[in-house]
């Protein structure tokens, strides 16, 4: 251990070296406290100008926020006012127990809103060796539950074979829908000249083998509840047809079918202007082709 012992020289640079140490010290604590205080000076200037950027964005918002307010909505769309608007053509060749053979063509059209809706449909027969019959109806159809709608609207027949009153008019009051297990279903009753009363039930369900091979039961009954016309028919049913359609659907706008079902038709009574008939019942057979638009 070495013991140092002060000389004359270190004794006269002690007194030099405490006054620099304390300088050092003041000189530290001076430029502490002047950074503090620039430190507090810029806060408020940052958050005024964060405060100022932020009004400032406010107000770019407001005119945004007004223009958005003011902008008009169509609300009549929302609720049901969209239109829309399905057609459908279908072609058949029939032929029944006796070879007998027929064209036919079923044409249904509407357009309208989910609520208020325009149906047109249209059937014409060509049997051989037979002139052309029709059978046109123009509807309004109103929604008055979930997919359930009544129509009320007139049907015309025209029967080319009848020597008078060969058009005849009928007005049609009935509903459509879809019932319990999705059967769409079609109910109409008319009334014609002549004490004509009739009512109609056409009803069918899509059983899916794929998404291409469809089959489609169905069940079509006319009833005639009274008829005092020239070329009546007889009273209570008088034509019925069941089967199964049977189609492939190429798309969804083109699809061949076939189609199997046995039909029943009553007859025609007495009349000064026509011969009784009996009743009629046999098998039908018949391809043809569906389009949808």
């Amino acid at each position: 251990m070495y013991i140092i012992k002060p000389t004359p020289e270190m004794k006269r640079h002690v007194p030099l070296l405490l006054m620099g140490g304390m300088m050092c010290c003041l000189s530290a604590v001076t430029y502490a406290d002047e950074e503090h205080n620039h430190m507090t000076d810029e806060q408020p200037v940052m958050q005024m100008d964060a405060s100022s950027a932020m009004q400032h964005q406010q107000h770019q918002s407001v005119p945004v926020r007004a223009e958005l307010d003011h902008t008009p909505h169509n609300h009549h769309r929302e609720h049901g006012g969209q239109m829309y608007q399905a057609t459908s053509l279908e072609n058949a060749w029939t032929v029944d127990d006796h070879g007998q053979g027929s064209a036919s063509s079923k044409l249904k059209t509407w357009i309208g809103t989910d609520e208020n809706k325009i149906f047109i449909k249209a059937h014409v027969e060509k049997a051989e060796s037979q002139q052309t019959k029709t059978d046109a109806m123009a509807l309004y159809s109103r929604s008055i539950a979930d997919f359930w709608d009544v129509q009320v609207g007139a049907r015309h027949q025209y029967q080319p074979e009848q020597q008078q009153d060969k058009s005849q008019w009928s007005a049609v009051v009935g509903v459509h829908g879809l019932a319990p297990y999705f059967f769409e279903t079609e109910a109409y009753l008319y009334a014609g000249h002549d004490q004509r009363w009739q009512f109609s039930l056409e009803t069918s369900r899509d059983v899916l083998f794929t998404q291409k091979w469809i089959a489609q039961p169905y069940f079509n009954a006319d009833l005639v509840l009274n008829d005092q016309s020239k070329y009546a028919q007889k009273s209570g049913v008088s034509k019925l047809q069941t089967g199964a359609q049977i189609r492939y659907e190429i798309n969804k706008k083109v699809m061949p079918f076939v189609d199997l079902a046995y039909a029943y038709h009553k007859g025609k009574k007495q009349t000064p202007w026509q011969m009784a008939s009996g009743h009629e019942q046999g098998m039908l057979y018949a391809v043809g082709l569906t389009l949808k638009f």
